[in-house]
């Protein structure tokens, strides 16, 4: 399928600002993060101005650090001669709604939300989530969503759900230790395409790091397609 990944993550997940430091697209993250942070190329960039965005990040207070998309090998490839370590492979998985054939969750096993509650802050920052990435989610334009995931009579996940021009993404999904393997991410990403099918979306995404081989074989399971990849460079 069709995905635009950049405009969906830019639009659900979003720096506190951005600037233009041309030729390089620069992110303020106020602490959000890698993917709020990092900078990205624009058309006509050289190594000779790598500098300009090693200052701007610089000014910020914040690492030296770059997105990279497929088809900016050459990017990839300048950063890594100057000393930049390649950085947590990033997957995307997506579906169109109509091919995601799933069951609602089962009865009091979510809560879809917003604001967050307290508890699902809790939850969120025991996974080392904090008031930084929820300020994230609070910057996303509407609609969006919380959804709060209960197992065994008790609170066991949260994650983030918005939504852009059709296509939901969830982020930050959390379940916490002692929960785990209970069927609260199941019911929290059913919960997800739930709502997401209710506000209107046609297409339903999220992404994981390339080395969660379980989360990954769980998304496969659902129906959801791998449809796209990033990953970052950091000195």
């Amino acid at each position: 399928m069709s995905f635009d990944l950049r405009g969906v993550m830019e639009a659900t997940w979003p720096a506190a600002r951005t600037q233009a430091v041309e030729p390089w697209l620069i992110r303020e993250g106020q602490g959000g993060g890698q993917r709020v942070m990092a900078t990205s190329p624009r058309p006509g960039w050289t190594v000779q101005d790598i500098p300009l965005a090693e200052a701007a990040m610089q000014a910020l207070g914040q690492p030296l650090i770059f997105v990279i998309y497929p088809a900016e090998e050459a990017l990839d490839a300048a950063l890594a001669a100057q000393g930049y370590r390649l950085v947590d492979p990033v997957v995307c998985y997506a579906a169109k709604i109509t091919d995601l054939a799933l069951p609602p969750p089962d009865y009091m096993t979510t809560f879809p939300h917003w604001p967050p509650m307290a508890i699902a802050e809790t939850l969120w920052q025991e996974g080392g989530i904090g008031p930084a990435r929820v300020a994230v989610m609070a910057r996303a334009k509407a609609p969006k969503v919380a959804i709060l995931g209960r197992a065994n009579d008790r609170a066991a996940g949260v994650a983030f759900v918005a939504l852009h021009e059709g296509t939901a993404m969830l982020h930050a999904l959390e379940v916490t230790p002692a929960q785990r393997r209970q069927g609260a991410a199941n019911n929290i990403l059913r919960a997800a395409v739930k709502w997401a099918q209710d506000n209107g979306a046609h297409s339903f995404s999220l992404v994981v790091t390339e080395a969660n081989t379980a989360a990954r074989a769980l998304y496969t399971s659902l129906g959801l397609e791998l449809v796209g990849q990033y990953h970052y460079r950091r000195k």
